[in-house]
């Protein structure tokens, strides 16, 4: 898949988030750079996946700014994608139909029928499913399903990419490939990429900085896993990493009981 020219600078300064008497995120600083892939970690119901929102322009931060590449986000950018962890394929559409879906909405650049055959084409052939084209969602296990969410994504050629534990319910090979598929994928393009997960194994598999979020939404830990890829054999390294981030956690989660 050819590359965008260039990702996008994701600059989010003190956000806060409130409903009601409860403050889901309070005073949180993120920045995530082009080529970079960032992991937010944190225990349940800490504000991991509303941040995302809030980045994606879905949400409006109760105070705090928010920026991509030095503009004010007022609301949803073509250039930044957000992922579920659902594939969300529409069952009655087939494979290449999923992934050329979003290409014509209105907030999307205009592309003649050629070019987004072009991009689904390519989009295919980078997650290995251009053979599965014609299948309908059905016929898909999870894993070719993860598969195609992320060629809808690709097609798009985002400049950021939000992902809300797109892997979770996958089994630990497939997880694997699409971590692998991730890694490349940001390789290939320039994109920059938040990827929101439980697992610490996962961020320091896949992740060039690791922010993590405590119980009441606050930021507790940062680090920086400067260490080539593939990772799975620099066990030492990755084993300390896992033991401050596992110890920030705990401390975090201690002072919050």
């Amino acid at each position: 898949m050819r590359s965008v020219t260039r990702g996008a600078h994701i600059d989010a300064s003190s956000i806060t988030l409130r409903y009601a008497t409860r403050r889901v995120l309070d005073g949180v600083d993120l920045s995530v750079a082009p080529g970079e892939i960032v992991a937010l970690l944190g225990p349940s119901g800490c504000g991991k996946s509303s941040l995302l929102r809030i980045i994606a322009g879905l949400v409006r931060p109760s105070s705090g700014t928010l920026r991509v590449d030095g503009e004010a986000v007022a609301g949803p950018r073509s250039d930044v994608a957000l992922a579920f962890q659902d594939p969300c394929l529409l069952p009655w559409l087939t494979v290449e139909r999923n992934v050329a879906f979003g290409l014509t909405f209105k907030r999307q650049p205009h592309l003649s029928r050629p070019s987004r055959k072009e991009r689904v084409t390519q989009a295919l052939q980078a997650v290995g499913l251009e053979h599965a084209r014609g299948w309908l969602p059905a016929q898909l296990s999870g894993g070719m399903a993860q598969r195609v969410a992320l060629a809808r994504t690709l097609a798009r050629e985002p400049r950021a990419l939000l992902l809300d534990e797109p892997f979770g319910a996958l089994d630990e090979v497939t997880r694997a490939d699409m971590q692998q598929l991730l890694i490349e994928a940001i390789g290939r393009t320039g994109a920059c990429a938040l990827l929101v997960t439980h697992d610490i194994d996962e961020a320091l598999l896949v992740a060039d900085h690791i922010v993590l979020l405590g119980n009441r939404g606050t930021l507790v830990g940062r680090w920086s896993v400067a260490l080539p890829h593939p990772r799975q054999t620099q066990v030492r390294s990755l084993g300390e990493l896992r033991i401050s981030i596992l110890q920030a956690l705990q401390n975090s989660m201690s002072k919050a009981a």
